[in-house]
């Protein structure tokens, strides 16, 4: 049997409390995004804070519409990942059940959906008060990785979205029934960790480089340049751990073992790879649109 990790004995519930007949648990998923909104909200309120780091010293936004800001942001991260969960990943099975579109708690949430939620929030709220609005965009992609290390982690802990079968020596034997259901592998499958690759390039080391180019490089005065390397960050490092993460089971089929979403002639792009390209090219036109502004 080749090396594997066995997956660590972390409950995915922190605690749980009974009150008047019912059972209250506070889960490891729900406190990463608890704790990442309220990370990324300190980290952009220390931005604002600092005149440096502006053009001219003077922040596009003041500390209270930070806080308005980021009422509208949360609701664009939960409207905008469920409603990109349904119709990216399942629209058929949501058209033939839309009374579950809005059952958040049954699980399902997709990254691009709620970044198109947040980008609408903030749309919205920056053309309400008059606020430069690829600005802002710089803001708010300054404090989104936090919660994308977090919550990543929280996959982890709660052995979901775990990558495909390998025989590397750091895969992880994940415990639940469909992790282990894998035909070709003899005995205990390992898999790719894939939601700590994520953590790791989406998060610490995404989240190293937006820091350091607005504390380091002045990237503020160069409005878009931290959005866009964002976006084209985000997106390349999520196309390349698409190739080691296991797809969603409805892509999944006899003919198409390895649930590619657009594939020809045996090769093609998952889901997550397709709505990244997009992603990526948007942020590389920021990147060359702030260059060529400065």
């Amino acid at each position: 049997m080749h090396a594997l990790i066995p997956f660590p004995d972390i409950a995915p519930e922190i605690f749980s409390i009974s009150l008047f007949g019912m059972t209250f648990a506070l889960r490891w998923y729900a406190l990463a995004y608890i704790v990442g909104i309220l990370a990324g909200w300190r980290l952009v309120l220390r931005a604002a804070q600092t005149p440096r780091l502006w053009r001219n010293e003077t922040p596009v936004m003041s500390a209270e519409q930070i806080d308005d800001l980021l009422t509208w942001v949360i609701l664009g991260v939960i409207l905008g990942g469920r409603l990109g969960y349904v119709f990216f990943y399942q629209p058929a099975y949501y058209l033939s059940n839309p009374s579950e579109i809005l059952m958040v708690w049954q699980g399902g949430m997709s990254f691009h959906g709620g970044a198109l939620g947040v980008i609408t929030a903030a749309f919205i709220y920056t053309a309400r008060h008059g606020i430069p609005r690829i600005s802002a965009g710089d803001l708010v992609a300054l404090g989104i990785f936090p919660g994308l290390l977090l919550g990543r982690i929280a996959n982890f802990i709660n052995a979901e979205l775990w990558g495909r079968p390998t025989d590397l020596p750091w895969g992880v034997a994940f415990p639940t029934q469909a992790a282990q259901y894998c035909p070709d592998v003899a005995g205990i499958c390992a898999r790719h960790p894939s939601q700590l690759y994520e953590a790791l390039l989406e998060g610490a080391v995404l989240g190293a480089i937006l820091v350091w180019l607005a504390w380091r490089k002045g990237a503020f005065k160069t409005p878009g340049l931290i959005m866009g390397t964002f976006l084209a960050g985000y997106g390349s490092a999520r196309f390349m751990v698409e190739f080691v993460r296991q797809p969603d089971a409805q892509f999944i089929s006899e003919g198409n073992p390895l649930g590619l979403a657009l594939q020809t002639g045996g090769y093609g792009l998952t889901m997550g790879q397709l709505l990244c390209l997009p992603m990526i090219a948007v942020g590389i036109f920021f990147i060359l649109r702030a260059r060529k502004n400065a």
